[in-house]
């Protein structure tokens, strides 16, 4: 599991340190911030309603999109996945 979202982190840290214009990655990037938070706000709802009847297939693609769209927000503020599995951590002590 962690190896896919190091993977997926990569990617994104790539699309924002070298945007291509056909990227949706670099298109949030570089239509900032609130844009991103948008994004992690819609998507949230999403998995509320998905959680709410869709079914499991669709509460699972949309916590995918909430996911990725929460580490386009951690790279953005310079944080990592890494950084939230820590405090994570010190949670459960």
């Amino acid at each position: 599991m962690t190896e896919t979202i190091q993977t997926l982190q990569a990617v994104i840290q790539e699309r924002k340190a070298n945007p291509n214009a056909n990227s949706y990655t670099a298109s949030l990037f570089r239509d900032g911030e609130d844009e991103i938070l948008k994004k992690i706000g819609e998507e949230s709802v999403e998995v509320i309603i998905a959680a709410k009847g869709q079914g499991n297939q669709r509460i699972i693609e949309e916590t995918a999109d909430l996911i990725y769209h929460t580490l386009v927000m951690l790279v953005e503020k310079g944080l990592v996945w890494e950084d939230v599995l820590t405090e994570l951590s010190k949670r459960s002590r």
